[in-house]
């Protein structure tokens, strides 16, 4: 089906609205106090984002190539899959996406936050941080992460990843990189996925919030955009 650039821009807006909704809901499902499904585990966080992937995909493949994250978009740019017209305009589109869900997310869980006072764990429901803090090392471990996501992605599905059970297996991907690689810096792997929420957290009048940690947010920015172009730039190689 063809479609108007309009409606491309609603599709990575609202697909990335519905990855946030579903990804941040799981990490405020485990952390914030007096949930059902408090301390549950980076196991069920893994599986979660997962999950949200692969729903958000699936929900608007039809309107979008449903990139969700301008480090795909990039590595598809970079491998000739899109136009590098439509790099920007993406991006925008993913990032204010990102801040809406984020946003229904707070409103979903109000009352939690009220009974959450580690401020950690209330940053960690809107964008990442890492274990050990180490400029070069966290910056390496989102681009290691983010190479795999797109190099995967490129190799798997020649870049159209939207039809049959195409998006299931980006979401075991996810999974994957999740449970593999993420415990060093949480996996951003998306810089949509943590600068719109990141925004949300620092004008939201959420509840016992801290700092923002802006110092921090550059690292799931740009690790994400190298290791995505790598990975398209490797994939091209490969199948000279």
């Amino acid at each position: 089906m063809e479609t108007t650039l309009f409606q491309q821009l609603l599709g990575e807006y609202f697909g990335t609205m519905i990855l946030i909704l579903l990804g941040d809901g799981v990490v405020a499902a485990n952390v914030l106090k007096k949930t059902k499904s408090y301390d549950s585990g980076w196991i069920m966080i893994g599986i979660g984002w997962g999950l949200a992937v692969a729903m958000a995909v699936y929900a608007v493949g039809w309107l979008s190539p449903a990139h969700i994250n301008p480090a795909v978009t990039l590595g598809m740019a970079v491998a000739g899959e899109i136009g590098w017209g439509m790099v920007i305009p993406y991006s925008i589109a993913q990032i204010a996406g990102g801040f809406t869900g984020a946003v229904i997310v707070w409103l979903h869980y109000i009352p939690h936050f009220r009974e959450t006072d580690d401020q950690a764990s209330i940053l960690a429901v809107f964008s990442t941080g890492p274990a050990i803090k180490g400029t070069k090392w966290n910056l390496l471990s989102e681009a290691i992460a983010t190479f795999v996501l797109v190099f995967g992605l490129l190799a798997f599905t020649q870049g159209d990843f939207t039809d049959g059970l195409n998006p299931l297996i980006v979401g075991l991907l996810i999974v994957a990189i999740g449970l593999s690689l993420g415990g060093t810096t949480g996996y951003a792997i998306n810089p949509a996925r943590d600068l719109g929420p990141r925004i949300a957290h620092q004008i939201l009048p959420i509840a016992n919030k801290g700092s923002s940690d802006w110092e921090y947010s550059w690292i799931p920015i740009i690790g994400p955009f190298i290791g995505g172009a790598v990975g398209a730039l490797v994939f091209l190689a490969m199948t000279f």
